[in-house]
């Protein structure tokens, strides 16, 4: 007895296999650390602050996950907490430097003339600095702190998205939506960022994304040399300094900070990586 075909089961088509792209890795790893950030009073098992001499220089073990410190802190706890002012810092560098890159960048770009000529040499002079040794001094004439590190670093960290917005700038200023833009009577500041800010906003998302593993382990240098947030609040650069004095009889206090640092810096590399995959077609599939 055969079947009809009406009554035959409708043939579906196989399932594409979802590919886990680079970008999904990092978000998650980013996912991770925010969510660390803002839950760490509730997974941290102890008082980050909190000594006890008597458990100093404990090592990894079901009570202390990651050992204790010289002064007996639990080292799990001060990670966990030591993420939110390096993702402060951070959030703080970026408002800094994105809105002054671009404006910078669009405004030269657009402008051009002797406009471009001054802004662009003011934008070499900073590229040329070097970001640490800068921010070093100015965090030495500043006094050390959170805000005095941002504003120090953001000080360098602007040049390289000027550059860019002025490139992307330049090669719109002459594009035929500009044109058409002009033909409709606007002109001016809402030309600049009614209409060419849209188009560089997603580069400058991808070069912040890109640029912050390097300024997270710059904000750690800053907390490695006494510059950034002072003790006793827990920062991973401080650990890190404070586990250097004893690495080679206990490792486990710089290598708990230093292991941090490494997954903030991959996290965010790797997001940055994705999204330049998925906003710039010249490195699409």
């Amino acid at each position: 007895m055969t079947q009809h075909l009406s009554d035959a089961e409708p043939i579906t088509p196989p399932r594409r296999r979802r590919r886990v792209t680079t970008l999904a890795i990092g978000g998650s790893l980013i996912a991770v650390l925010l969510l660390v950030a803002l839950f760490a009073p509730w997974l941290a098992p102890f008082d980050p602050n909190a000594q006890l001499m008597s458990a100093r220089l404990l090592p990894p073990s079901e009570l202390h996950w990651f050992g204790t410190d010289g002064f007996g802190r639990d080292l799990f706890s001060r990670v966990l907490y030591g993420a939110r002012p390096t993702l402060l810092l951070v959030s703080l560098i970026l408002l800094l430097t994105i809105p002054v890159g671009m404006l910078i960048g669009i405004s030269a770009g657009y402008l051009g003339g002797w406009t471009e000529r001054v802004l662009m040499r003011i934008t070499d002079i900073f590229l040329s600095l070097p970001n640490l040794v800068i921010a070093l001094a100015l965090v030495a004439m500043l006094g050390p702190g959170l805000l005095n590190g941002a504003l120090a670093l953001a000080l360098t960290s602007w040049p390289p998205f000027a550059r860019q917005a002025r490139a992307e700038t330049l090669a719109l200023r002459r594009s035929d939506y500009l044109a058409a833009a002009r033909m409709q009577g606007i002109n001016g500041l809402r030309l600049m960022f009614g209409h060419i800010l849209p188009l560089c906003m997603p580069s400058a998302v991808v070069r912040a994304a890109l640029s912050l593993g390097g300024i997270i382990l710059a904000s750690a240098g800053l907390g490695f040399l006494g510059m950034g947030v002072q003790p006793p609040t827990a920062e991973w650069g401080s650990m890190v300094a404070e586990g250097s004095k004893v690495i080679f009889d206990q490792w486990w206090v710089a290598a708990a900070p230093g292991g941090a640092i490494l997954f903030a810096s991959l996290a965010f590399n790797l997001t940055g990586d994705g999204l330049r995959d998925r906003l710039d077609t010249r490195h699409g599939h």
